[in-house]
């Protein structure tokens, strides 16, 4: 992808550094330390045990609860598979600094004409570039959620080592493949705008899991389709290179509920599935990277 040399957003927040403010330092479901109330601020006996054992089973895990305390490193557990942690050279970060920056300034552009055209004014969302963990107006994260969105705040949450996960653990190296992660997130944005994302929302308490868990792949699918949209007007300037498309569909390949499956587990659920098989995704990146128009990613109403 031809992306140096052009315009870079302003719309970046970087939190790299920064512990969590306020709830669980642990992310979504993670273990918070107790804190006693008995009598001010003294201790009772039992809460004083409980302390002693969570310390000595950090320490068992090879964990400083010294630090957690501080708030410094190695603040983050969460079950399953993790992201590694970020171990990037000052000068490749500042390098995908300045790309995520670029891509983000590619999408602003796209998004901005569709909706002129249309009519609509487009908010640009901001990007949050974060280490280890993050609040958000949609709660607490750890970078082994991997990139999200979060429609309280308009704003996209992403650990850079997630992109080197995405080329060792998933196998989907190279740039495109990576810009495509970002304009999936921005997709979700303007599913927010266009009103999808409060639709949904608003009837998700009424729904069983399994209707849940149907509505959340055509969510998903549509967004890979508004990353697709954005990838037809980046290749009609010009700024895909041999092998671009290739490694977004292989991104979409790896990254569909089957194929995560099969790899962490062995073999499928499908009826767990909710973001969509790798089939499904590619074919919906690609319906949107051909024909570039907004009609042609309604997966509300057309079989998925």
């Amino acid at each position: 992808m031809d992306w140096k040399g052009r315009r870079q957003s302003d719309n970046i927040e970087d939190r790299r550094g920064r512990s969590p403010r306020g709830g669980s330092p642990f992310g979504r479901g993670g273990l918070r330390l107790p804190s006693g109330r008995m009598g001010g601020s003294r201790l009772s006996f039992k809460t004083i045990v409980i302390i002693g054992v969570v310390f000595l089973v950090l320490k068992l895990i090879g964990i400083d609860p010294l630090q957690l305390l501080s708030g410094g490193p190695g603040t983050v557990l969460t079950g399953g598979p993790s992201a590694p942690a970020s171990q990037v050279s000052e000068a490749r970060k500042d390098e995908m600094t300045q790309f995520v920056a670029t891509v983000l300034a590619e999408t602003e552009d796209v998004w901005n004409g569709i909706m002129q055209s249309q009519g609509r004014t487009y908010p640009e969302p901001t990007l949050v570039l974060f280490s280890g963990a993050v609040n958000s107006d949609c709660g607490n994260a750890s970078a082994a959620s991997g990139p999200f969105y979060c429609p309280a705040d308009e704003k996209v949450y992403i650990d850079l080592s997630f992109f080197d996960e995405l080329a060792q653990r998933f196998k989907a190296s190279g740039d495109f493949a990576q810009a495509y992660v970002l304009a999936h997130e921005v997709g979700h944005h303007v599913q927010n705008l266009i009103g999808v994302l409060p639709e949904f929302n608003r009837r998700r308490p009424s729904m069983s899991q399994s209707e849940q868990n149907q509505m959340s792949i055509r969510v998903e699918l549509q967004a890979d389709c508004f990353a697709g949209i954005w990838g037809h007007y980046t290749a009609q300037r010009g700024l895909l290179e041999r092998g671009d498309l290739e490694e977004a569909l292989n991104a979409a390949q790896q990254i569909g509920d089957d194929t995560i499956q099969r790899r962490t587990q062995g073999y499928v659920v499908p009826e767990s599935f909710n973001h969509g098989t790798s089939a499904q995704r590619k074919e919906w990146f690609a319906r949107g990277f051909e024909s570039g128009r907004l009609e042609a990613c309604d997966t509300f109403n057309n079989p998925v």
